[in-house]
């Protein structure tokens, strides 16, 4: 096993790296965006609404094996290493890839439709519990001195190329095949182009070199000591787990509900919403490595209280603004308000998770947070959306729920950086 070379392109090895971490964001977003589609071959029902709740329920499913993937991937990644675990969570994840794309629908082959459906959310998001923790901890261990905040945020910044591309595709397939085709069977295409993506992932991923940082560490836990010293720090998991709500309740919002809201709640043209939803990732992309080297020059913790309060108080208003005589512009603006807000809080927080975990246990403790998080409140912001719009009547009810993540990021700001090992450990990254 060879270690990466200080000439080694640092880019290229930011590419390589995240690239898992684009795949698992294109097919998550596809199955977000043609929920409908979805929900219409694989959960037919007499009533729409219960339709596309069972769509999302299923989307949302995917995400309880995310925290299973971080415990068991994530201890793999500790003791084996950073490449080879990130190369098994990608064999792993386009199983499910696979899986979508090519399964016929329930008017042919019954319920076995959407059981091997379920079954192929389920690996992904096996393989997704420790994608993000893998990829973080790794470029946070190959960032050079000072410029963490900034490397990280590439694992954040890769899901919004996979959020462009896959707007772009859909944007093209609405302008050149009629809408019943791709109800039809149109929208297989692009989940077909991400297993096409698959194999070219996996050569350059197999191109990784390990971490100078695992390398030099002298003892591998076990198993059964990763489980043990994370028991002993569940504090600082449950509090990193609060500080990561804030990110994944609101990505999910402005990416993968988009889309349908612009669609089913607000009336827009397919186009409309594919338009907005391409800027929003474009906007987040420009964001995220902002601040996040913004965080390596003023510190982590003044960025993650100052969007968390931002949040709290703009996100319903906006959102009420929006749905009052909805257009494309104010949709436009509003997305692009809340994806300001995503980025600018993201850029910080996720550089954060990788420093505030003990280093022995950094993959799984860092995956196992981000985890919780996706599983009990990010990952069903669709259906949580859907249902708050249907009991209480009101369209911008989703600003709500976005409000309420950013107050448990908020709460897991202060207890988090009210322990000195804590502050400690993010100034010695900040100069290291």
């Amino acid at each position: 096993m060879s270690i990466a070379s200080p000439t080694q392109s640092k880019f290229g090895m930011v590419f390589r790296v995240t690239s898992g971490n684009f795949l698992e964001m294109f097919d998550f977003f596809l199955f977000g965006f043609y929920a409908t589609y979805i929900a219409k071959t694989f959960f037919p029902a007499e009533n729409e609404f219960a339709s596309l709740m069972l769509t999302f329920g299923t989307f949302g499913v995917g995400f309880i094996m995310r925290p299973i993937g971080a415990i068991v991937l994530g201890a793999y990644i500790d003791k084996v290493g950073r490449r080879l675990g990130l190369i098994t969570t990608l064999v792993i994840m386009g199983l499910g890839t696979v899986l979508i794309a090519f399964v016929p629908g329930y008017a042919t082959i019954g319920l076995f439709a959407p059981l091997l459906v379920l079954i192929g959310r389920l690996l992904q998001g096996f393989s997704a519990g420790v994608e993000l923790g893998g990829v973080s901890v790794y470029l946070s261990e190959m960032a050079p001195p000072g410029q963490k905040g900034y490397y990280v945020s590439w694992q954040s910044a890769s899901q919004q190329v996979a959020i462009i591309v896959a707007a772009l595709i859909g944007y093209v397939l609405s302008l050149t095949m009629a809408r019943d085709v791709i109800a039809d069977w149109g929208w297989r295409i692009p989940f077909f182009i991400g297993c096409m993506i698959v194999p070219f992932i996996f050569v350059i991923r197999s191109s990784l070199q390990e971490t100078e940082v695992f390398l030099a560490r002298k003892h591998r836990p076990s198993a059964s000591e990763i489980f043990s010293s994370m028991v002993r720090n569940w504090g600082i998991v449950l509090a990193g787990m609060m500080l990561v709500v804030m990110t994944t309740v609101s990505f999910y919002l402005i990416t993968v509900y988009t889309p349908t809201f612009g669609r089913s709640v607000l009336k827009l043209s397919v186009t409309d919403s594919l338009v907005v939803t391409f800027c929003v990732g474009v906007s987040n992309l420009f964001w995220l490595p902002v601040m996040g080297a913004l965080s390596d020059r003023v510190g982590r913790k003044p960025l993650l209280l100052g969007f968390t309060i931002l949040t709290i108080l703009t996100a319903y208003p906006v959102m009420a603004w929006l749905v009052n005589v909805p257009t494309f512009e104010k949709m436009l603006i509003a997305e692009l308000w809340l994806s300001f807000l995503y980025g600018s809080y993201n850029g910080a927080m996720v550089v954060a998770l990788t420093e505030v975990m003990p280093i022995d246990v950094r993959t799984s403790g860092f995956s196992l947070a981000y985890s919780l998080a996706t599983a009990l409140f990010g990952g069903f912001t669709p259906a949580v959306s859907t249902y708050l719009i249907k009991v209480t009547g009101n369209n911008g009810a989703p600003g709500l729920w976005m409000s309420f993540a950013a107050v448990c990021g908020l709460i897991g700001t202060l207890v988090l950086y009210r322990s000195s090992a804590v502050a400690k450990r993010e100034q010695m990254s900040l100069t290291a």
